[in-house]
C-alpha cells in the first residue's frame, strides 16, 4: 500500500471509532453528571476533527508540482501537524474553563456499571489507536498521524484517570471530577504544546538525521578521486523529498570531464538509495602528495583539532607561489561567540605560521 493510501485508511479508522467513542462518552457523561467524562468525550471530538484535517493535508500535499510550486506541496503536512496542535491546545484550555467552573460550582456524579464499562472499553480503543497511528506514522513519516497517535495515548491515561476518580468516589465518597478535570486539561494543553513545539522545530529547519547523513557522505567517499565529503545540506519539501548540497574533497588532477561525469553519477546513484536529490555537488581540490602542503596541513591539523570546540577542518589547499593556505574550520555550536572564537584561533595560527597566510572559512556545524 502507498504512503497516502495508508495515511487516509488509517485516519478514516480514527475517525470512525472516535466517532463511536464521542457518542457513547456524551451520553454517559450527561446521564452520570461527569465533568470529566463530557471532556474527555469533547477531546474525541477533536480527535476526529484531526483526522480530518490530516486526511485533507495528504491530500494537498500530494498534489504534483506546479509553477507557482515547482518543488512539490508536501510542506502542506507540517502545516496540517500545525493545525492539529492547535486543535488539541484549544480543546484543552476549554477543558480547563469548564473544570474550574465545575469547581466553583460542584455537582454530584452519579456512576453506574455501564458508566464504568464504557469508560473502560474506551481506554482499550484509545490505548489501540494510539499504538496504531503512531506506528504508521513511523511507516509513512506523517508528522500528523504521529501527533494523534500521541493525542490517543494520552486519551487512554485520562480515561484511566477517570476510572480511578470513579472507584475513589464509590469506595470513599470523595468526588475528585472537578479537580480532575484540570488535571486532564493540562495533560492536553501539554500534548498540545509539545505537538506545536515540534512541528515549529521542522518548519525551522531541524539538524539532519545523524544515520542518513553519515550514510550519504560514506557512499560519497567511495568513489574514484574523492578523499571526503563535508557540509551536506538537506532541506525537507514534506516527508517524502529531501534536496540539498554537498562538498566533495577530489584530487587536484581530476578533469573536468571525469568530474562532471562523477557528480552526475553520484547524483543518481544518492537518490536511487536515498531517495535525496542533490542539485549541488561543490568541490574542494585538495594535493597531498606534494610534500610542503602535505606537512603543513597535518600541522595546522594537529594544533587546531587540540581544541576542543574545533570539530573539524576539511577542503585544505596550499598555493606555493604566493604561500597562501585555505582550509575550512567547523566550531562547536557550544562555543558562546563563535566569530570571536574563530578570529582568536586565527591569530594564533597565523603566528605560529608565520610564512604562510591563511585564508580560513568559518563553517557550520550542519551535519554529522
Amino acid at each position: 500500500m502507498d504512503r497516502q493510501k495508508l495515511i487516509i485508511r488509517t485516519s478514516v479508522i480514527g475517525i470512525a471509532a472516535n466517532i463511536l467513542l464521542v457518542g457513547f462518552k456524551t451520553a454517559v457523561g450527561l446521564i452520570a453528571n461527569s465533568i470529566s467524562i463530557v471532556l474527555d468525550a469533547v477531546n474525541n471530538l477533536s480527535d476526529v476533527l484531526s483526522s480530518l484535517i490530516t486526511i485533507i493535508g495528504t491530500k494537498l500535499s500530494s498534489k504534483p508540482a506546479d509553477k507557482e510550486h515547482p518543488l512539490g506541496h508536501g510542506r502542506v503536512e507540517y502545516l496540517s501537524a500545525l493545525i492539529i496542535g492547535v486543535i488539541v491546545l484549544y480543546a484543552g484550555v476549554t477543558a480547563m474553563i469548564e473544570s474550574v467552573k465545575k469547581i466553583i460550582d460542584p455537582e454530584i456524579p452519579d456512576y453506574s456499571a455501564v458508566t464504568l464499562i464504557v469508560v473502560g472499553a474506551a481506554v482499550l480503543v484509545k490505548i489501540f489507536l494510539g499504538v496504531f497511528f503512531i506506528r504508521n506514522g513511523k511507516t509513512t513519516r506523517s508528522d500528523s498521524l504521529s501527533a494523534s497517535g500521541k493525542d490517543a495515548l494520552m486519551d487512554s491515561i485520562i480515561s484511566t484517570s477517570v476510572l480511578i476518580a470513579a472507584a475513589i468516589y464509590l469506595i470513599w465518597g470523595v468526588s475528585l471530577e472537578a479537580y480532575l478535570g484540570v488535571i486532564i486539561s493540562i495533560l492536553i494543553i501539554k500534548t498540545g504544546f509539545d505537538v506545536l513545539r515540534g512541528t515549529v522545530s521542522q518548519i525551522l529547519g531541524e539538524r539532519l538525521d545523524s544515520d542518513l547523513s553519515k550514510n550519504i557522505k560514506a557512499q560519497l567517499c567511495t568513489y574514484p578521486h574523492v578523499n571526503g565529503a563535508y557540509d551536506l545540506i538537506l532541506h525537507a519539501y514534506g516527508p517524502e523529498m529531501l534536496i540539498g548540497s554537498v562538498h566533495i574533497e577530489v584530487d587536484h588532477t581530476i578533469t573536468a570531464v571525469e568530474l562532471d561525469v562523477l557528480e552526475r553519477r553520484m547524483a543518481a546513484e544518492v537518490y536511487e538509495k536515498y531517495n535525496v536529490m542533490l542539485t549541488g555537488i561543490s568541490i574542494y581540490s585538495v594535493d597531498l602528495d606534494d610534500p610542503e602542503t602535505d606537512n603543513l596541513f597535518h600541522a595546522v591539523e594537529e594544533e587546531v583539532l587540540a581544541d576542543e570546540n574545533v570539530l573539524q577542518i576539511h577542503g585544505f589547499n596550499l598555493d606555493k607561489k604566493t604561500r597562501v593556505a585555505v582550509f575550512d574550520i567547523v566550531i562547536s555550536f557550544d562555543v558562546g561567540d563563535r566569530r570571536e572564537y574563530f578570529r582568536k584561533l586565527t591569530e594564533k595560527l597565523c603566528q605560529k605560521h608565520p610564512d604562510y597566510t591563511f585564508y580560513i572559512t568559518l563553517d557550520v556545524d550542519i551535519s554529522d
